[in-house]
């Protein structure tokens, strides 16, 4: 019997030692901090041996295969002994993969993933089709596989998890673009980084689809050093000789067949860079032959993810929105360009070796004043103060959403987009959003 060593005790860990378990390993899981209890009633009942708040080294170094969840660094002591041991180690997705031949449409990028993942999820649960949404979005693939029967699965995919592949191959692929995050995981190399992100493309084959941004400069700087098999379907807002293209008043997926056409003002999803998220899922609908009609309609009645762009309320004129899932600089461009009115923004948090210049033009034009949400904040102040005169520092949300509506007038939108990681202050975005939006109903 095969030993299966899982690393990690959350979602994508308990989900392949359930899988494990299932495929006859001899499995075993340890987490270095506490455990949930939801997942050790999960371990317990189907009966896997854990550890938690420890890794001890004999009961792991005798592995035959190691599942590490994405949170544990690369570089971390243990993971480089088995790796010097030669010891297999490999993401969940991997894992999971070996055990399903169902169709796989897995979709990266540094932003949108979440919200083109969930759209691809709901344009073909409405066409009808036998699928499955997980990965780094909701249930772990793993449990998924071990538990359901799906014919598709829509996976959304980090370079975490994608650099633990080893024969991981999706039938589509989806990058939708790549700017500067996790710099501090790759050396702070960003071609290092990038090339995790096309790693999700290296195991197709010629009877497979890769749909990538166009309009992506780190994308099209890279392609070209990089053997592509699959069939490639670019999709631009930029190019219009590319099959996928939108201009700001309408958007179109060609094909032998009549194609697709609308207006972009019938999207549900607002912001430039939603049109390019839906392209790439009405390309990737398209591809697995999906009604023109359908696709169409799931487009218009698409619910936006929470914690991203989502209005909360609206107080004595002031909009509050909750952007938390906001965690780089890239996802805090994105929402600050598409705000219409003077903004409140509030931004900080776990600094990720963020540069914060690509926002100036935006912050100058659009915000009149910050609001900082963290420990420390002496970068963004030291960034930002020169531009704009009222800065002011909390360090919980009761007082951040006090200081956003005194700072406000009405007609002006109060903005929670951090562009930094939550865990200085938070137990992740989830949680941040949540007590915004607590706050924000309480004033």
């Amino acid at each position: 019997m095969k030993r299966l060593v899982v690393l990690g005790g959350g979602e994508s860990g308990v989900g392949t030692a359930i899988l494990g378990k299932k495929e006859n390993f001899d499995v075993f899981l340890s987490d270095r901090g506490a455990i949930k209890d939801k997942y050790k009633a999960m371990l317990e009942e189907h009966g896997i041996t854990y550890e938690e708040n420890q890794h001890t080294e004999e009961l792991i170094l005798n592995a035959d295969i190691v599942m590490k969840s994405p949170g544990i660094p690369k570089k971390a002591a243990l993971i480089q002994k088995l790796k010097e041991q030669g010891t297999s180690v490999i993401s969940e997705i991997e894992f999971a993969s070996r055990y399903t031949d169902a169709k796989i449409i897995a979709i990266t990028g540094s932003n949108g993933k979440t919200t083109t993942t969930s759209l691809m999820y709901h344009i073909l649960k409405q066409a009808g089709l036998n699928v499955g949404l997980g990965g780094n979005i909701g249930t772990s693939f793993a449990l998924l596989v071990a538990t359901q029967k799906y014919d598709y699965y829509v996976l959304e995919i980090s370079s975490f998890q994608l650099d633990d592949i080893e024969t991981f191959r999706p039938d589509v692929a989806i990058l939708l673009n790549i700017t500067p995050d996790h710099l501090d995981e790759y050396d702070y190399s960003f071609d290092k980084y990038a090339q995790s992100k096309f790693k999700i493309t290296e195991n197709q084959s010629e009877n497979d689809y890769f749909i990538y941004n166009l309009d992506d400069p780190k994308t099209v700087d890279m392609i070209g050093g990089i053997n592509v098999r699959a069939n490639q379907n670019p999709f631009s807002m930029r190019d219009a000789n590319q099959n996928s293209y939108a201009n700001n008043e309408f958007f179109f997926v060609n094909d032998s067949d009549g194609g697709l056409k609308m207006r972009i003002d019938e999207l549900s999803l607002i912001g430039t860079h939603n049109i390019s998220n839906s392209l790439a899922a009405a390309t990737a609908a398209n591809i697995l032959k999906v009604r023109k009609e359908s696709i169409k309609k799931s487009l218009m009645d698409f619910k936006s993810v929470e914690h991203r762009l989502e209005p909360v309320l609206t107080i004595g004129g002031i909009d509050f929105i909750n952007d938390s899932k906001a965690t780089n600089v890239n996802a805090a461009y994105f929402a600050l360009e598409s705000m219409k009115n003077p903004t409140v923004w509030i931004v900080g948090g776990k600094d990720k070796g963020n540069d914060y210049e690509e926002l100036l033009p935006f912050v100058k034009k659009k915000v009149h004043s910050i609001v900082c949400l963290g420990l420390d904040n002496h970068k963004i102040i030291e960034f930002f103060s020169p531009y704009i005169s009222t800065i002011v520092e909390t360090n919980n949300m009761k007082d951040c959403v006090e200081q956003a509506n005194k700072l406000a007038n009405k007609g002006d939108t109060v903005l929670l987009s951090p562009a930094c990681a939550s865990f200085d202050l938070f137990n992740g975005y989830e949680d941040r959003g949540d007590q915004f939006k607590e706050e924000v109903r309480k004033l």
